[in-house]
């Protein structure tokens, strides 16, 4: 696929453009700060783009602000970013606003280069790749509500589960029950959470991060 890379790490760019290339990926632009980035998203308009959180001038914010102004302007275009710790707020206000082909993972991710393969491939083909820790967070602030409070130990192993974007199946494995009662904690957690049941994983996602980042505001 197509990508432009945004990352301030001189050594950590190269190694990105390097490591994408020989998995046969064309990277269209490398570059090391937001308005970079933006204006490679515009003349190019690549498959995804690989976000840096913190760059120049003031190493806060202004990737993944950057990532969020890319998601309004060009929702056609993938997102993968990264971070070296959790942005809990920013990430989760961005996968809020967000249908799909997303991802934000930690850069120590990057050092296992088969996995991380499999996150670009993934998000760059309409998936959406949330590391675990990333949604723990999330789920440790959502854990103020007393609607949350509301839910079962097993319901809430569940809804972390969903939110990483585990299958039904998936799930059953991990908590060595039957698909059956996962179908069953499923349709208990999204009553109890206000939310109707819908179609499709990357949907069933957004719509429990959706509801994750309301708490926020």
């Amino acid at each position: 696929m197509t990508i432009v890379v945004a990352e301030d790490s001189v050594l950590l760019r190269a190694g990105l453009e390097r490591l994408l290339t020989d998995a046969g990926h064309q990277v269209l632009a490398a570059v090391d700060n937001a308005n970079d980035l933006l204006d490679a998203v515009t003349r190019h308009t690549p498959q995804l783009a690989i976000v840096d959180v913190r760059m120049p001038p003031t190493f806060t914010d202004e990737g993944i602000r950057a990532a969020a102004l890319i998601r309004a302007q060009n929702p056609d275009v993938a997102l993968l970013v990264l971070s070296q710790y959790v942005e809990e707020r920013y990430a989760s206000e961005l996968i809020a606003a967000s249908n799909g082909s997303l991802g934000y993972v930690l850069k120590d991710r990057v050092a296992d280069v088969e996995d991380f393969l499999r996150v670009v491939a993934s998000v760059g083909s309409g998936g959406t790749a949330l590391d675990p820790e990333v949604v723990q967070q999330i789920l440790v602030r959502s854990r103020q509500r007393n609607v949350l409070n509301e839910l079962t130990p097993r319901e809430r192993e569940t809804l972390q589960l969903m939110a990483e974007g585990r299958s039904n199946a998936a799930i059953a494995q991990t908590l060595f029950i039957s698909p059956g009662s996962v179908e069953k904690h499923v349709s208990s957690l999204f009553i109890k959470l206000g939310l109707p049941p819908v179609d499709g994983e990357n949907r069933r996602v957004m719509a429990v991060l959706r509801y994750l980042e309301s708490e926020n505001h």
